[in-house]
């Protein structure tokens, strides 16, 4: 019987890890009427905070991705989630909204920005040779998977018990997932002496600016980045992604529901079953990107996406489950399925040597627009008293965002170098 190839654990490991931080950011939404209700809070600062923990964790992509260079991934994930389970561990005595806004917005922020940015692409990268847009996928979907799992869990502990029991169970995953990391991770396929998943010999791994100053290495990848218009188009139709998804449906789909006299634990539930829908649609997306123009599956991606938004407050209006499980099931399927190609994109243009740093910025720009969602939203209801304006002009820039990616000039992923298949 053959061996199971190690790489395959490393993403199981990966895989559950960013289950753990996803959860804790898509599961914001189901917070906001409970801290609303107990602290009298106003829900434009509570967004706030949300937005906050969204940029920092964007923002500190490039970053990661350089520290990844530095310190080894075994290392940088321990840091991550003891980070993580600590700002878990702080919401239990904030009391006061600046707490709040340094407990989720900082400490939580950046604890989950290494799992929510660029881990995926660099666990990809160091360890599979073959079947590389499918482990972006799969590792790409497990977001998708946590708000499967855990956020009707969630939902129905806070509306039969307390907040704070949701927020425990979080704490004891967070827990568990640190002390696998601690046990089972490594940095490299050499560490344990095997050759990444799919490559048959060995070749030399560039040590190039391993040993230079983080920020140095973040920066130097941007300034070389911003001088391609790809690295514009990608950030800007990124930069709608997360207005479109994260920032606006994570926060405030569940909230938008309830306005319209829908149950919290059915909204969430809702929410859930976009992550089945975004689990398959993920996946799916990342076997896609290695067989088709990723140009052109980004433009129906964002086009399909736009539309289903526009869709949502007329089946909201209308009172009709049907149409709410139909824009969940469509929009599901689109919710990350972005990413695989936007990644393939990235690599194809600027070559594996340097990818991580520049889909670090990329990403950053997808969480400055979570980031203006999150907040934009709560402002738009303060004002309006609903939330419909805000999820149109989403579908709108979706449309945009669509205009944005098929203007990029197709590239061939057959001209890298091979020396280039190992290093980010």
């Amino acid at each position: 019987m053959k061996r199971l190839h190690y790489s395959w654990f490393i993403l199981a490991i990966t895989f559950f890890s960013i289950i753990v931080a996803g959860i804790v950011v898509s599961s914001s939404g189901i917070f906001i009427d409970p801290f609303e209700k107990e602290f009298g809070w106003d829900r434009s600062v509570i967004a706030l905070a949300f937005a906050i923990s969204m940029f920092l964790y964007g923002i500190s992509g490039p970053f990661m991705a350089a520290l990844l260079n530095v310190m080894g991934l075994k290392k940088m994930m321990i840091a991550s989630m003891a980070t993580l389970l600590t700002g878990v561990i702080l919401i239990f005595i904030m009391n006061q909204t600046w707490q709040m806004i340094i407990i989720w917005g900082l400490i939580i922020g950046l604890g989950s920005s290494l799992f929510l940015t660029v881990l995926s692409p660099y666990v990809a990268n160091h360890w599979f040779e073959k079947r590389r847009g499918l482990a972006v996928g799969i590792l790409t979907a497990s977001t998708a998977t946590g708000q499967l799992i855990l956020l009707p869990v969630l939902a129905a502990i806070i509306d039969h018990y307390s907040w704070r029991i949701a927020i425990g169970l979080i704490m004891i995953l967070s827990f568990i997932m640190l002390t696998i990391i601690f046990l089972f991770m490594k940095n490299t396929p050499k560490d344990i002496g095997i050759l990444p998943y799919g490559l048959e010999e060995e070749i030399q791994e560039s040590n190039e600016g391993q040993k230079e100053n983080p920020i140095v290495i973040a920066f130097n990848g941007l300034f070389e980045a911003v001088k391609a218009k790809e690295f514009w188009l990608l950030s800007g139709s990124f930069f709608i992604c997360g207005l479109s998804t994260n920032g606006l449906i994570g926060t405030h789909f569940v909230s938008y529901c309830i306005s319209f006299g829908v149950p919290l634990v059915t909204a969430a539930s809702f929410l859930s079953l976009m992550g089945v829908f975004n689990l398959v649609g993920t996946t799916l997306s990342g076997w896609l990107s290695d067989r088709f123009d990723n140009r052109w599956l980004l433009f129906w991606y964002y086009g399909l996406r736009g539309a289903s938004l526009v869709f949502l407050p007329f089946a909201l209006t209308k009172g009709s489950l049907t149409m709410l499980v139909i824009f969940t099931v469509f929009y599901g399927l689109d919710w990350i399925a972005t990413v695989p190609p936007t990644i393939n994109i990235s690599r194809q243009i600027f070559g594996i040597n340097k990818s991580g740093i520049v889909y670090g910025w990329i990403f950053a720009s997808h969480q400055v627009g979570a980031a203006v969602a999150a907040y934009g939203g709560g402002l738009i209801y303060k004002f309006f008293n609903t939330y419909t304006w805000a999820f149109f002009l989403a579908g709108v820039f979706c449309l945009l965002a669509s205009l944005f990616v098929i203007i990029i000039k197709k590239q061939q992923a057959s001209q890298l170098s091979k020396e280039e298949i190992i290093t980010i």
